[in-house]
């Protein structure tokens, strides 16, 4: 895993609080880092993914229950903050949702929606503030490319378990007991 500089201390969270509206602001990497809010075709697909694996998983209608799942939570996790696209908990991990504004238990699963602006920032550093803490799948979702791509984490890194195209119906850990129909996340 690539090292990082140690967080900034003159970053505050009246740094971010500070930002335009317009701007989602994170830490990473000691730097505070913008990128403009997800635009439509990024917001419907988290959307849709979020309604998807809602019921099944965290109500268990459907499916399993046993989760809890967020859209856009901020995560504050060894002096860095991001704000995933959408972030998972099982419920033996997080048996009841604590009434907060930012979580610091690092979620199981994250998925991100990727952007042109947001992909390297997605790919990079916060692929690796998930791997320290030990995240064990990320989601990335590109509506441009009609893609998802599944990671899980072992062996202290990324492994790669399958890239979904189009409108595949897949089953995608750690969702796995859903056939997810990706054509769903693109529908526009």
């Amino acid at each position: 895993m690539r090292s990082r500089p140690p967080p900034n201390p003159d970053l505050t969270y009246t740094d971010l609080g500070a930002l335009p509206s317009n701007l989602v602001g994170e830490m990473l990497g000691g730097e505070l880092v913008t990128s403009s809010r997800p635009g439509t075709v990024q917001t419907l697909a988290a959307t849709a993914l979020l309604s998807t694996l809602g019921g099944p998983f965290m109500s268990g209608k459907g499916g399993p229950g046993g989760w809890v799942l967020l859209f856009a939570p901020e995560l504050h996790l060894g002096g860095e903050m991001l704000v995933p696209d959408i972030a998972g908990w099982r419920r033996e991990r997080l048996p009841e949702l604590p009434d907060v504004t930012v979580m610091t238990l690092p979620p199981d699963w994250v998925c991100e929606v990727l952007s042109d602006e947001t992909e390297a920032l997605d790919r990079g550093s916060k692929m690796l503030t998930y791997a320290r803490e030990q995240v064990e799948h990320v989601w990335l979702v590109n509506p441009d490319t009609r893609t998802l791509e599944v990671y899980r984490f072992e062996d202290a890194c990324w492994s790669l378990l399958a890239v979904h195209e189009d409108a595949a119906k897949v089953r995608a850990e750690p969702f796995q007991t859903l056939k997810l129909e990706l054509g769903s996340l693109w529908k526009r």
